[in-house]
């Protein structure tokens, strides 16, 4: 079996199961490759939520909740990555809902390909609301916080 249909197979697996991490290794004349994935709490959390019986009232069944919307400026992530609110695992976080933040400041990291990218506030404001949770992946031009 090939290494791509071995993957696949684990993905199937992974969404059977409810997993959101994996790490991959494979020995090759070269080197190793190593791969971690870690997929988002949100995907994983619609492809292991159960299917709700259909409400008996029509009244209840046809209204649905209105979309929520945000007000404010969305400090979007620049790239595809891993999303870090702390500089370090158990230190302070960079920022935290209410706090007065400058243009300029560091409000989070995004790690991609290894690498450890700071976030920076391109407004001053205070910050409204946190949208990603540490180590969560992130994708590009995703919102990660919104200031007023």
């Amino acid at each position: 079996m090939s290494f791509r249909a071995n993957v696949e197979n684990m993905s199937k697996i992974m969404d059977e199961m409810g997993i959101t991490e994996l790490e991959l290794e494979r020995q090759f004349l070269f080197g190793v490759y190593r791969k971690h994935i870690h997929l988002s709490k949100q995907a994983a959390a619609a492809a292991i939520m159960p299917t709700l019986p259909v409400a008996s009232d029509a009244k209840q069944a046809t209204s649905e909740p209105a979309p929520k919307t945000m007000s404010g400026y969305a400090l979007k992530s620049p790239m595809v990555g891993v999303a870090y609110l702390a500089p370090e695992p158990g230190a302070e976080p960079f920022t935290k809902v209410g706090a007065h933040i400058k243009a300029g400041d560091t409000v989070a990291l995004v790690e991609a390909m290894k690498t450890f990218n700071p976030i920076k506030s391109d407004k001053d404001g205070v910050v409204k609301e946190i949208l990603v949770t540490d180590g969560a992946a992130v994708e590009f031009d995703q919102p990660l916080i919104i200031i007023e």
